[in-house]
């Protein structure tokens, strides 16, 4: 990496036992080897623009603190777009997203989605927002321990008010899609880890979103699960033509993304 001292290069090595892509990300984050632009796209991105960040900012106070988690973020995520937002832990990774689906409003800037500025939407036009444009997918799985699988994801669709027959036949679909069709009988408890998450994932489609927000999905599983997550999201991509953001520590991830984007100190490198 050009501009980072040869001793720390071999110390990062060292630390991450010889893997290079480790060794360059965890280099990055602490500010060495800053690139000059972000990194060109893996494959060609659609002309058509889904999501405009613009300068955005968010502060927190925090008791008498008062955190800045982004520092004026401008950035244009493409339809179709398979997108990895990284960085270390406070970067301001989540908050971005958050501010992408309409979770919270910006304190300056802006987040634009078909020409409408998600900070100037009523409380009213913005839930509706949330529930026909954007599919949210957590660490954490948030399935109700009480309900069979079907009623689980037949759940997402009531807000909507899809009627029941439809909602139906979209629970059967995308469950053969996540390779579920054969747990939809099936109580979360009963579920693994990995499907628990294939289980959250079709839960968020099932509306059909044109935009899928990821956050650590694969935080909570092993690595053979995380790369059917991955698998999952490519697939979904190419099937659906949905556009997916994931937040992630995970490399591997970021590394089949079409694009990787980092954050440090909420702004990007």
């Amino acid at each position: 990496m050009k501009d980072v001292p040869s001793e720390k290069v071999k110390e990062y090595l060292d630390l991450f036992d010889g893997d290079v892509l480790q060794a360059v990300r965890a280099l990055r984050e602490v500010g060495y080897g800053k690139p000059a632009a972000p990194a060109a796209p893996r494959r060609p991105l659609s002309d058509e623009v889904l999501i405009r960040v613009e300068d955005l900012k968010k502060s927190y106070k925090v008791g008498k603190q008062h955190v800045n988690a982004l520092n004026g973020v401008t950035l244009d995520v493409h339809k179709g777009e398979f997108l990895a937002l990284t960085g270390a832990s406070g970067s301001g990774k989540s908050t971005l997203l958050q501010l992408m689906g309409g979770l919270d409003k910006p304190s300056e800037g802006s987040v634009t989605i078909h020409g409408n500025k998600l900070a100037s939407l009523n409380d009213k036009k913005l839930s509706e927002f949330r529930n026909k444009t954007v599919g949210f997918v957590f660490q954490f799985f948030y399935l109700q321990p009480f309900l069979r699988l079907r009623q689980n994801l037949e759940v997402a669709g009531m807000p909507a008010r899809t009627k029941r027959p439809v909602r139906r036949e979209r629970v059967a679909q995308l469950a053969e899609v996540v390779g579920l069709g054969d747990r939809l009988e099936h109580f979360p408890k009963e579920l693994s880890g990995g499907q628990m998450q294939r289980a959250a994932i079709a839960r968020a489609l099932l509306n059909n979103p044109e935009i899928l927000l990821a956050d650590e999905p694969t935080g909570n599983l092993d690595s053979e699960n995380g790369k059917a997550i991955i698998d999952l999201f490519e697939k979904i991509r190419n099937e659906f033509g949905t556009t997916i953001v994931v937040v992630t520590h995970d490399a591997a991830i970021a590394a089949r993304a079409d694009r990787e984007i980092s954050l440090k100190d909420g702004v990007l490198l």
